[in-house]
């Protein structure tokens, strides 16, 4: 799986491959040789993306969350590679909408399911027949939140946690095809995702009684700004899903970045409300309001 060859050169599809990790992969896939299918929710940023590659690389309009555009994606592949297989799907498409439970929109709770958990389902099913063809490789974007979930972003950690059992169960199902899978779990990285409005919404204190929380609120707030000036770089990562894509054997797991490890070991070995304490002053979250009593 390490070598390529230049006339018929190995084909990957990466999900949300416009900015940070995405983009990150499908460049680096690009600049060693293979063809890249690069799913884009814009023209423009396919347009981006491909004056920065070589014309191996196909940005392809893809929304995980229409069936329409999966089917038409799906088609524009096959189409493309003529007969041929993909090497590798890298699903990566994903939307963080944080802030509390109690005043979360639903509809944001389930737009974060569909985009992180169903749409990287169908997108499976989709290309499953073109990756049976090459005994391909699938590799899952997840999060070190898919072991420890933390405060204000409680329904993407949710959705994280769902991504580990299915790709767990991917992996078995998919092994007697000699399909292998594996799931990258990064601290926190440094991307746009930490500075869009969508991260940000679900704590506005517009939903619900914001009062309550404004006092954490802001707390994370400066906590998830700090992730996105001082986290992993996307390209980190993305050497990290080549290798799961290239290696002989890959690893079911890839934790990386020294936060992805620190927390895998909080979750694993420290008690829960020890844990809990660390995180509320991790993040500087107050750990008492007035007024508040405790319970017994």
């Amino acid at each position: 799986m390490t070598t390529n060859n230049s006339t018929n050169p190995r084909a990957f599809l990466v999900t949300g491959a416009s900015s940070g990790i995405g983009r990150a992969t499908a460049l680096l896939l690009d600049r060693n040789g293979f063809q890249v299918f690069a799913g884009v929710r814009r023209s423009e940023h396919g347009e981006a993306l491909r004056r920065q590659a070589s014309e191996r690389l196909t940005p392809i309009l893809l929304d995980v969350t229409e069936p329409h555009s999966i089917v038409s994606a799906a088609r524009t592949v096959s189409d493309t590679l003529g007969g041929r297989a993909l090497a590798g799907l890298v699903n990566n498409a994903g939307i963080d909408i944080a802030g509390p439970l109690e005043t979360a929109s639903i509809a944001d709770a389930r737009l974060q399911f569909e985009v992180n958990v169903i749409g990287l389902l169908a997108i499976t099913q989709a290309f499953l027949p073109l990756l049976r063809q090459s005994k391909g490789r699938i590799v899952n974007i997840g999060s070190v939140l898919g072991r420890l979930a933390i405060p204000l972003m409680g329904a993407y950690s949710a959705t994280k946690f769902a991504l580990e059992g299915l790709t767990d169960a991917f992996r078995i199902e998919l092994h007697p095809w000699g399909i292998h899978v594996s799931l990258i779990e990064p601290g926190p990285v440094e991307t746009p995702l930490w500075s869009k409005t969508h991260l940000l919404a679900g704590m506005s204190g517009e939903r619900g009684d914001g009062k309550l929380y404004a006092t954490a609120n802001a707390a994370a707030h400066a906590a998830f700004t700090k992730f996105g000036q001082s986290g992993i770089s996307p390209d980190r990562v993305a050497t990290k899903v080549f290798e799961a894509l290239t290696a002989p054997n890959p690893k079911p797991r890839y934790l990386v970045g020294r936060d992805a490890k620190a927390l895998s070991w909080l979750a694993a070995l420290v008690p829960d409300r020890i844990r809990d304490r660390m995180l509320m002053k991790q993040l500087g979250l107050p750990q008492r309001l007035a007024g508040a009593h405790r319970g017994t």
